[in-house]
């Protein structure tokens, strides 16, 4: 992720990120859907069992947590300028080149895991991340202990071994990057692992212990949307520009494009024929042999290459 790193020192340092920071205020938002059951752990593997079916990451099956939790960090920052006078801020979600997971430990919003997403006694990991970097000096609040112990259950699940030792990860190999950042053609090594995962990747984060106590969001913002979660794969591949554009409007998963959509999809189908011939799934690649997209293209035909 190149912009991280163009970015160098401002990552570390708030203040010269935004002059005048003085203090950073971390918030949480949990992401869990409203309809979620106290088995969803199960219920999400049991997906990785369902070949023709597409998975979508489960904080991606809402609305876009950007809109919502920067809505929601500046009316908070409107309510303390009421209390306490008007302070110079700015507002971050995932939005500028800060260390968030970092940010959120130091002020003992969880530990850091050994999957390096951040880690709550009374949340899991099944949350949002956001900061207000202020011009007010303000009391520190402190950091809290690890409580991973011996667990490798993350380490030991991730299809592509992306967590290559305890807190350190190789986004290169990351599922989720790769389906959602990665910009060009999937490395080939890549392909069979990523499954039936069209866009992210929640494995580590279903075999953490830590997630039994993983919270409803009480927004139904996050409730999932109908047909992000449970659909077929030669439904999805189906979306036309158009039918992409509208049925992700408001949501994260638009940010990738319809391009990286096929592509993501060809994989999933590639990879569900490999396990069983489906005259379905390859009529549905054929028709997207022609795609304008050198990128389509190239996925349909490994997808085909039987």
């Amino acid at each position: 992720m190149g912009y991280m790193a163009s970015h160098g020192l401002k990552r570390a340092r708030p203040a010269e990120l935004v002059p005048g920071t003085v203090s950073v205020i971390t918030v949480r938002m949990d992401y869990l859907p409203s309809s979620t059951t106290a088995e969803w752990q199960a219920v999400e593997f049991d997906r990785l069992t369902r070949p023709n079916e597409g998975i979508v990451s489960v904080y991606a099956r809402g609305r876009d947590y950007h809109k919502v939790l920067r809505s929601r960090l500046q009316k908070l920052s409107d309510r303390l300028a009421l209390e306490m006078g008007p302070f110079g801020h700015r507002v971050f979600t995932d939005s500028a080149p800060v260390l968030e997971a970092e940010l959120a430990a130091r002020s003992g919003q969880g530990w850091r895991g050994k999957h390096t997403l951040l880690l709550s006694r009374h949340a899991g990991s099944m949350f949002f991340l956001g900061e207000i970097y202020v011009d007010l000096p303000l009391p520190l609040s402190e950091p809290v202990t690890e409580h991973c112990g011996s667990c490798s259950a993350c380490i030991d699940v991730c299809p592509t071994q992306a967590i290559v030792a305890p807190h350190r990860l190789d986004a290169r190999r990351c599922i989720s990057y790769l389906t959602i950042e990665h910009a060009g053609s999937i490395p080939l090594e890549f392909r069979p692992l990523m499954g039936n995962r069209i866009y992210g990747c929640d494995d580590c984060q279903l075999a953490c212990p830590w997630n039994k106590f993983a919270q409803r969001s009480a927004l139904p913002d996050f409730d999932e949307r109908k047909g992000l979660a449970g659909s077929q794969l030669v439904t999805l591949f189906g979306w036309s520009e158009e039918d992409f554009l509208r049925r992700t409007e408001g949501s994260p998963i638009r940010r990738i494009g319809h391009e990286k959509w096929l592509r993501n999809i060809a994989v999933a189908i590639g990879n569900a024929l490999r396990l069983k011939p489906d005259p379905t799934l390859i009529q549905a690649l054929a028709a997207r042999a022609g795609h304008p997209s050198e990128l389509v293209r190239e996925h349909v035909a490994w997808a085909l290459d039987l």
